[in-house]
Parts: C-alpha cells; sequence; structure tokens
C-alpha cells in the first residue's frame, strides 16, 4: 500500500523490494547475496552484496549489468543503483 496516501497502490520500495527477491536466488546459486538497504527520495537504490558477491572482481558488473538492468527494466522510476557496505 502507498505510504503517503493508502490508495491500495505498493510503493516504490514494495516493488523494489519485491524485484530484489527476485534477483536473490540467482546470486545464491553462486554462492552470494543482496541485501536492500534502503531507497533514497530521488529513486537511488541502496544494496548490500553479500557471501561470494562481497570483494567479488565482478560484483560491480553483477550490479550493474544485472541487478541495475532489471530493477530498471521492471521499475522505470529506478535512478540507479548502489553497493554499500
Amino acid at each position: 500500500m502507498c505510504d503517503s496516501c493508502g490508495c491500495g497502490q505498493k510503493s516504490f520500495e514494495t516493488r523494489v523490494s519485491e524485484v530484489i527477491d527476485s534477483i536473490r536466488p540467482m546470486l545464491q546459486s553462486d554462492g552470494g547475496g543482496i541485501e536492500l538497504v534502503g531507497v533514497d527520495p530521488d529513486h537511488t537504490v541502496r544494496v548490500r552484496l553479500q557471501g561470494a558477491c562481497r570483494g567479488c572482481p565482478g560484483a560491480q558488473m553483477t550490479l550493474k549489468m544485472g541487478v541495475e538492468r532489471l530493477l530498471k527494466q521492471k521499475i522505470a522510476e529506478v535512478k540507479e543503483v548502489v553497493a554499500v557496505n
């Protein structure tokens, strides 16, 4: 439900969380993981890479070419995805 007006629409953060949940099994199959840290007012998505993804040389590519691409494909309002520690 929308956080601000109760209109019955899913909030931006809820929609992002659902997409992250759908991506998680792919990362887990390679020993990694992802946690949604939060979303900023400008629709920047903050995530924390976990497991084998932390410190992996390909993590930045996974983040931008995988996670960010899928999020933008499903949710047009996503500005970018950034990793936090």
